[in-house]
């Protein structure tokens, strides 16, 4: 990195300490902007990065609820309101015992850039809470949400920030969330993603992540001559994006071998398919949180306390979480014949394993533009909100995978601009950044 982008980083890390998913997901993407800055200083300037490293506005409040024997509980809230330059917040609120504030400053960070790759009017932000919903009863989830919500509400809005969901934070929580702040406002309008699709959700949408994440893979294999019919693939988690991504690659002749959850992976060289995609909503809905009774149910191995990298795959598709592929990962993939890593989950490959994928020239995706399709059918939700008018599946899938090939196209074709020929990493950090830095100087001191 050149001596400014690195100064940029290290201002992070003293004005951030104890934020290290942050402080990597600030550097990733500054390796990509020295590219910029040698052409274009006023960035430089007027101080775009460090503004945009700089949320502009972060909310912290608590969230005490009750639950089922009466006692109290007490836990933390969050919203990161990161910046508004092309448009309302809009990112997910998740609900997990890792929540902190480095890790949702990291997702609203790596959220401006992915919503700006979309093309939609949507600015970044994330959201959450340490709340833990496993084990705990719908009323339990009730009443913490509507206690979340209760402090929220006055800081969102259709216009000014619209959450969505994201780890803990499924359709039933969207409408615990959705009840109290209409309840509170007493007005019936878009300001959360997600909803049910009898009151005002969009089709496609708790599968759109994982198809639109295999889309940017298939775009990706198509330059170099290839397709997804015919691979197989290693598949980290088994929630909606994992089980959206199963459907797609079985719909494009691909096949599933694993798929994994905290206890460990599964291997199931018949491929998930038929209703074994269907089994992976019964294990969402268990909220057991673990895939060991996939191996129970079909009869194939399990391998527990271990990552399915180690399987042969011509394809991985992390879905999981942040930092689950490590460079002793990436070195198994590359030797196992790997030919692409693309992310469904949010910066699920560390950097170091990352520059080995680069050396080793795999095709890789990152995350910011890989598993865009999620935030890109919650702004199509957006869309359909506000004309009153739903869209069939067909029409939502269209425009999905229009929007996808619109992402991977600009990928490679601002890293052509810049001289880094096929990189995606630096054509979406590149393409992503001018957009919302243009805005900026457009607005002035913003």
């Amino acid at each position: 990195m050149s001596e400014y982008t690195n100064r940029i980083v290290e201002l992070v890390k003293a004005k951030n300490p104890s934020e290290p998913e942050f402080h990597q997901a600030v550097q990733e993407v500054t390796e990509s902007l020295d590219l910029v800055f040698q052409r274009h200083p006023e960035y430089q300037a007027a101080r775009i990065l460090e503004r945009m490293v700089e949320p502009e506005r972060v909310i912290i409040f608590r969230v005490p609820w009750m639950d089922d024997q009466g006692d109290f509980h007490i836990n933390r809230g969050y919203r990161i309101e990161m910046n508004s330059a092309i448009g309302p917040y809009k990112g997910g609120l998740r609900f997990h015992p890792s929540v902190t504030m480095g890790i949702l400053k990291f997702l609203a960070f790596e959220q401006v850039f992915k919503n700006s790759l979309t093309t939609l009017p949507m600015g970044g932000g994330k959201g959450g809470s340490d709340f833990n919903p496993k084990g705990k009863s719908d009323n339990e989830i009730m009443r913490f949400c509507q206690s979340f919500m209760t402090e929220l509400f006055r800081h969102i809005g259709p216009n000014t920030d619209v959450p969505a969901g994201d780890i803990g934070v499924g359709t039933r929580e969207i409408g615990y969330l959705f009840g109290q702040y209409k309840r509170l406002k007493n007005e019936f309008t878009g300001v959360l993603t997600g909803k049910g699709l009898n009151w005002g959700g969009s089709l496609i949408r708790p599968e759109a992540t994982g198809f639109g994440v295999v889309y940017f893979t298939e775009e990706m294999l198509k330059t170099k001559g290839m397709t997804i019919e015919g691979k197989t693939v290693a598949l980290s988690g088994f929630g909606n994006v994992a089980w959206g991504a199963v459907q797609k690659i079985n719909e494009l002749g691909g096949k599933v071998v694993t798929l994994s959850g905290p206890d460990g992976y599964i291997y199931d060289p018949d491929g998930v398919k038929g209703e074994k995609i269907e089994y992976m909503l019964k294990l969402r809905a268990s909220n057991k949180d673990a895939v060991e009774d996939y191996a129970s149910e079909f009869g194939v191995q399990f391998f527990p306390d271990k990552k399915p990298w180690e399987v042969k795959a011509d394809i991985a598709i992390p879905c999981a979480t942040q930092n689950e592929i490590y460079p002793e990962d990436a070195k198994t993939l590359i030797d196992n014949g790997c030919v692409a890593v693309c992310e469904a989950a949010n910066m699920p490959t560390t950097l170091e394993a990352y520059h080995l994928f680069k050396e080793a020239g795999i095709l890789f995706g990152p995350a910011k533009a890989a598993n865009a399709g999620g935030v890109a059918t919650s702004g199509l939700e957006m869309a359909q909100n506000s004309m009153r008018l739903p869209w069939s599946s067909e029409e939502v899938d269209k425009r999905l995978h229009e929007i996808m090939v619109r992402i991977h196209n600009t990928c490679l074709e601002t890293a052509d601009r810049f001289g880094s020929q096929g990189n995606y990493v630096d054509g979406a950090n590149i393409a992503g950044f001018l957009k919302v830095a243009d805005a900026m100087i457009d607005q002035g001191l913003v």
